[in-house]
């Protein structure tokens, strides 16, 4: 380690009823990765838009003391020519556009109406290759991997000569493997001299990579811990996170499981572009009353494809085989047959797919199921926000008022504002995708509960998690997925992190034959 790159003193953040950041200090050494952890709502996103400029000076108080200069960022441009490059949690890559575009957008080579394209590939090319992502430079970002334009965000930053990365959330969208490719990378970068800020809810990885952490709680500057000098485990992380030791992950319940409620049966479903892809075949499955299950896989293994396509056929094309609820089949044609027969499904894209963010909780909770709130054609608010406040204080939504925007909600808020969506449609089975993505280790326990509270109340649960020890933590039985086909089914005993992965690799070896 060397000296200090990073210096910020005193950091005040206001928004309209909310003191966000509140007074606070933080060092960062050059050349080390320093972790920058906290609950949903801590300030930790907002710390970050403050360095970077995102928040322009003056909007905030405190100062910025970069590489021994006072910095007033007026813009995120102003960050950027010193080497300061944040990447946030959603990706800010245009689809239609190639890696290369997309790299230098903003950073173009050439002159503003004579681009050099010869050197705008080769440059990117180069880039990719330091970050090891083999794809050619003039593919479509839309036709690579999440975890793969992950990797491009980084080159995009290298391009712009960084010195200073911050990464939000770098691995919420990514699988394991993925991942762990993607901290080896940031690690590699130490070596080499570059400094990182990593934000991340995945304590795990935290603590495998962190050189520093310093915790956020409620807009406030806890504690910094120092790798071989302080305890960085995930107990210790966690103590200063909420503030106590939190003696279980995972709440517990005493399983009461009863009959079949809900089967799917030789379940097969093509592409929605690609039709002669199929991306669930000869799929089986049951789930019975007071159970949750769970199913696990890597990306790409048709997870939330399967789920999409059983919810009212919102996904796919040429779509065979059978579901039965209570053994009655059904002929689900739509998302609106599936809600009245008792079936939701919480997406894992909240804010894309799950939320209207510009739009309040109230309306949010209540969207899904309008004729509960109405009378005739006219719906009733006063109704509306009894509802939105009883589910407020049922979920333990923290919130100023129930009219207020979900885009202003921690990411734990919102999803439980989700929660509240789907639960009030009263469904018999709830299909969870992903439920405590990109929320905070508090936030998760309390999504836990109320899982465990519907199973209690005699639901059926499915749940979708790219997280192992979240679904051997919640589950009672996991099915395990490889290449659109369940490939093993595990009881809670036979359950592990091994065994499902021995499920995925053999099913991998049997394909190759």
């Amino acid at each position: 380690m060397s000296d200090t790159l990073l210096q910020l003193r005193g950091i005040i953040k206001e928004f309209p009823g909310v003191r966000a950041l509140a007074n606070v200090d933080m060092d960062v050494t050059e050349g080390e990765i320093h972790a920058l952890v906290g609950e949903n709502g801590a300030g930790k996103s907002t710390l970050m838009n403050v360095l970077s400029g995102i928040y322009p000076h003056g909007s905030y108080e405190g100062e910025i003391i970069y590489d021994g200069k006072l910095c007033r960022f007026s813009k995120i441009r102003d960050s950027e020519r010193l080497g300061i490059v944040i990447i946030h949690q959603e990706l800010a890559l245009v689809p239609y556009m190639t890696i290369a575009e997309n790299m230098f957008l903003g950073n173009e080579r050439g002159s503003t109406f004579n681009l050099d394209w010869d050197e705008t590939r080769a440059k990117a090319d180069e880039f990719l290759s330091i970050v090891g992502l083999a794809e050619s430079s003039q593919t479509p970002v839309k036709d690579i991997s999440v975890g793969k334009q992950q990797l491009v965000e980084i080159a995009k930053a290298l391009a712009k000569n960084v010195r200073l990365l911050i990464l939000d959330e770098p691995t919420a969208s990514l699988n394991e493997n993925e991942s762990q490719k993607l901290l080896d990378l940031l690690v590699r970068f130490r070596e080499r001299g570059m400094t990182s800020i990593l934000i991340s809810h995945k304590l795990s990885e935290i603590s495998q990579v962190a050189d520093r952490i310093t915790i956020l709680r409620d807009g406030s500057a806890i504690e910094t811990l120092t790798r071989g000098v302080d305890d960085i485990g995930e107990g210790r992380i966690i103590k200063g996170m909420v503030g106590r030791e939190m003696t279980s992950r995972f709440p517990a319940r005493e399983p009461n499981i009863g009959e079949v409620t809900f089967e799917v049966r030789d379940w097969t479903v093509h592409h929605q572009l690609y039709e002669e892809r199929r991306v669930c075949e000869n799929v089986n499955f049951n789930i019975r009353r007071g159970e949750v299950v769970g199913i696990s896989g890597l990306m790409g293994a048709g997870r939330t494809e399967l789920a999409m396509s059983i919810f009212g056929r919102s996904y796919g094309r040429n779509i065979s085989g059978t579901i039965a609820v209570n053994g009655r089949e059904l002929h689900l044609r739509s998302v609106r047959e599936a809600i009245d027969n008792k079936i939701a499904y919480v997406t894992e894209d909240r804010k894309g797919n799950g939320l209207i963010l510009s739009n309040t909780i109230r309306v949010n909770v209540t969207l899904a199921n309008l004729g509960r709130v109405s009378s005739g054609k006219r719906l009733d608010m006063d109704l509306e926000r009894q509802v939105a406040l009883e589910y407020r204080d049922r979920l333990q939504i923290k919130c100023s008022t129930v009219e207020q925007n979900a885009e202003n909600l921690s990411g734990g808020n919102q999803q439980k504002v989700l929660l509240s969506k789907w639960m009030f449609t009263e469904p018999d089975i709830l299909i969870l995708d992903e439920p405590t993505r990109g929320i905070d280790v508090g936030a998760k326990y309390e999504i836990y509960r109320i899982i465990n509270d519907l199973v209690a109340e005699g639901k059926s649960v499915l749940f979708i998690s790219s997280e192992m020890p979240e679904l051997l933590g919640m589950c009672d039985r996991i099915y395990v997925m490889n290449e659109g086909r369940i490939v093993a089914e595990l009881s809670r005993d036979e359950a592990s992190q091994e065994a499902i992965m021995s499920s995925i690799l053999r099913a991998e070896e049997c394909g190759r034959r």
